[in-house]
This record gives C-alpha cells, sequence and structure tokens, in this order.
C-alpha cells in the first residue's frame, strides 16, 4: 500500500507556512526548524526521526507541546492535544524545533503526530474506495474536444470498455519514472494522457456501465519485455537477460519497490492455452515492446470499432470475476536469489530512458506458456525470439491509491 497521500498534504502545509527546512541554521536570532519522517525511537529525552535525509536526532523537554493530527482532516490548526506517551515507533511526526546557540543540538518545540494505526485505518478506508468506486484499464481514446478518455478494463471475466468524463476540478496525476506508487505520482493533466497508458481513476460509474464520472485520474506510460536470464548478480539486485524481441542483453535492475512474483505452472499453461484457443496473439507489426493489453480470452486491445461500450468478452472460463492485479499479488513472492540462468522471465517497466539498462517495477517467473504461445502464433519455434508482441496478465498493471 502506498503512503498515505493525506501525510504528504499536512508536511506541504508544515514546509510552506515555515519556507524553511531541516538543517537550516539560524541567521541572527534562533529560528525553528521543521522535521517530518517516521519515528525510529521514542524515550522521555529525545526522539530519533527518520526521513528523507537519513535519522535526525532531536530534544525533548519539559516545554515541548504534542498535538495529534488526523489523516481525516490534516489540518494542523485542527490537532488536538496529546501527550508523549502517544507516540509509538512508525507513528509520522512533522515537529518544529529550535538549534542550541551552537548548532550542535537540536530541541523540539512542538509535535504534530499521526499515529500509525490512525494512518492504517485511513488507508484502508482509501484502498476500499478506489476498489468500490475506481476503475483501471488502459486508454485506447483520447478526445481532447469533449475531454472524453476512453479505456479498456480487463477482468478475470473478460474485457470491456468505458467513456471517462471528468468532474469538474477533476484531479489529474501522472506516475513518476519508475514508479507506480501513488504518492510520489505527479501533478498532471489531460493533455499529458496519451493512448496505450495504464489508467486508474476514481469517481462514479453510470447504471449501465458504459460512462464514468472522474473525480481523481491517475496515468503512467509503461512497457514490457521478455527474455531468458543470462547472468545473475545477487549483490547488485541486477539480472541480466537476452530480449526476445530483439535479441540483445538488456540489464534489468531491481530496486526496493520492484514486485517479484512466480506464476503458478498450473495456472500459467490454462490461460496461454486459452488464449492461444481464443486465436489471442496480435498479428506481426503491431508490436515492439510496448505492453498491448490482450483480454483474458485472448483477443487484441480495442481499436475503437467494433465493440459497444460496455461490452464484454469471453474470460478464462472460470465462472468468476475478479481483477487481474488482485490475481497478481496473491502470486508467490520471489527474490533475486530464487532466479536461475536459463528461466524465462518478463519485466515491466516505464517507457523512455535507455533500451539496454531498465529499473523493472513488476518481474514475473513462469511466464514460458506465454511466450511459446506469442512464438508459436508468429510461426517462430522455441527460442527463435518473438514477433509482434506478447501478452502476459498481470504484468502490465499498475497500483492503486
Amino acid at each position: 500500500m502506498a503512503q498515505n497521500f493525506f501525510i504528504t498534504i499536512l508536511l506541504f502545509l508544515c514546509s510552506a507556512t515555515v519556507g524553511i527546512t531541516f538543517g537550516q541554521m539560524p541567521d541572527g536570532a534562533l529560528k525553528p526548524s521543521y522535521v517530518t519522517g517516521e519515528v525510529a525511537s521514542v524515550d522521555s529525552a529525545k526522539m530519533i526521526i527518520t526521513g528523507k535525509s537519513g535519522n535526525v536526532e532531536v530534544l525533548l523537554t519539559a516545554k515541548t507541546v504534542f498535538k495529534r493530527v488526523s489523516p481525516e482532516n490534516p489540518n494542523l490548526q485542527a490537532a488536538t492535544a496529546a501527550a508523549l506517551s502517544d507516540i509509538g515507533v512508525g507513528d509520522r511526526v512533522t515537529l518544529s524545533a529550535l538549534h542550541s546557540a551552537d548548532g550542535k543540538s537540536m530541541s523540539a518545540r512542538s509535535v504534530y503526530l499521526m499515529t500509525k494505526a490512525d494512518i492504517s485505518q485511513r488507508n484502508s478506508k482509501e484502498a476500499e474506495e478506489w476498489r468500490t468506486r475506481g476503475i483501471t484499464g488502459r486508454v485506447t481514446i483520447v478526445n481532447p474536444q469533449t475531454s472524453q478518455v476512453t479505456v479498456e478494463m480487463r477482468t478475470l471475466m473478460g474485457s470491456s470498455t468505458i467513456v471517462l468524463t471528468p468532474k469538474n476540478n477533476a484531479k489529474y496525476l501522472r506516475y513518476a519514472q519508475d514508479s507506480v506508487r501513488f504518492d510520489e505520482a505527479k501533478a498532471s493533466s489531460l493533455d499529458e494522457i496519451k493512448q496505450g497508458d495504464m489508467l486508474r481513476a476514481l469517481g462514479d460509474k453510470s447504471a449501465d456501465g458504459a460512462t464514468f464520472a472522474a473525480e481523481q485520474v491517475v496515468t503512467g506510460a509503461f512497457q514490457t519485455l521478455a527474455g531468458t536470464v543470462k547472468t545473475i548478480d545477487a549483490e547488485k539486485n541486477e539480472v541480466v537477460i537476452k530480449d526476445l524481441q530483439t535479441n540483445k542483453d538488456v540489464t534489468i535492475i531491481l530496486g526496493g519497490a520492484s514486485v517479484l512474483k512466480r506464476f503458478p505452472p498450473e495456472m500459467a499453461e490454462r490461460m496461454a492455452s486459452f488464449q492461444m484457443g481464443g486465436g489471442g496473439a496480435r498479428p506481426p507489426g503491431e508490436g515492439g515492446t510496448q505492453a498491448r493489453p490482450i483480454t483474458p480470452g485472448g483477443q487484441p486491445a480495442p481499436g475503437g470499432q467494433g465493440q459497444q461500450p460496455g461490452q464484454g468478452r469471453g474470460g478464462f472460463g472460470s465462472g468468476r470475476g475478479g481483477n487481474i492485479d488482485d490475481m497478481l499479488e496473491r502470486f508467490p513472492n520471489i527474490t533475486v536469489a530464487d532466479l536461475k540462468v536459463g528461466d524465462m522471465i518478463a519485466v515491466s517497466s516505464t517507457k523512455g530512458g535507455s533500451a539496454d539498462r531498465i529499473k523493472a517495477i513488476k518481474l514475473l517467473v513462469g511466464v514460458e506458456p506465454f511466450l511459446r504461445m506469442a512464438q508459436a502464433t508468429s510461426g517462430r519455434g522455441r527460442g527463435q525470439g518473438v514477433q509482434g508482441g506478447f501478452s502476459i496478465p498481470g504484468l502490465d498493471g499498475i497500483g492503486f491509491p
């Protein structure tokens, strides 16, 4: 789960109000500095805060004032009285502190607290709202004249399209480079949304499921590639693969936020067979490494013809609905150490940047059935690469707030 979005607002309000940050030394008279971060340790005498720049130690005195801020209303003026005993490891705090005359220490004047429990509760509510009032899919059409966006949505039951119209004052965000974290997304606009983008939106769906009135829209441009593992450097968290589409070596960088999963063998075989049976490979010439959607029934993503809004296509035949990204979350987690030379893997990353060195957002092992299907339908045999494109369910999905 991404860090609670309202925490970011709180931190912004604090920094905007005072216009200074921690580390700024007083000029003349003592002036307060502001520290934000997570509580690493706390006792009656001091508190250690972990922020973006590392750990900061702040002394506590009898004059330190403690306030509690609710994630539901992250306004410092709405803060209520609290006590040192209310603060625990893992809580989020913003505090003002004064440097000593020699600049070697700092003492807290006021501490504004968001407890870990309050944040968790608010995150759960937000996640539930996005599940019940949100949509996820790939952008197929952007109409600047009407400000409408057509989105293809996929579930385990099939695929459908919906036309998104922004509400007044709708908020647009764009995922940052190499990230699907909601709290790292940047302010954006309709003009930045392009065909092929992945999209999540929060709002209200019409009764017939054909249209969606959006309050928030989050988009990003992603790509996928697949290949055979050639070398593994567990210490550097790097893997070199031979790209099946270009036959060139590509270095995959696995950061702390990268998701590594193993596709269960039986499920991969069954889903790939269903794609094959549904005529699911895209024709040659559509490809490159862009992660285009293929519906669970194996059909290419709609190009704006032959499908009415809300009309679904066949699914995996399981008789159940469900989100493909939710399915991926239940797959076993793995580490770089679990990979082996010769493994077939698929990786998603942000579009752009170096073609021979990418940072993985998601990495899936156990995808060979899907790649065999793509090779077969493109007329190539095992080990001969993939012509056109391929689709691996769950790989090109994006995180929700």
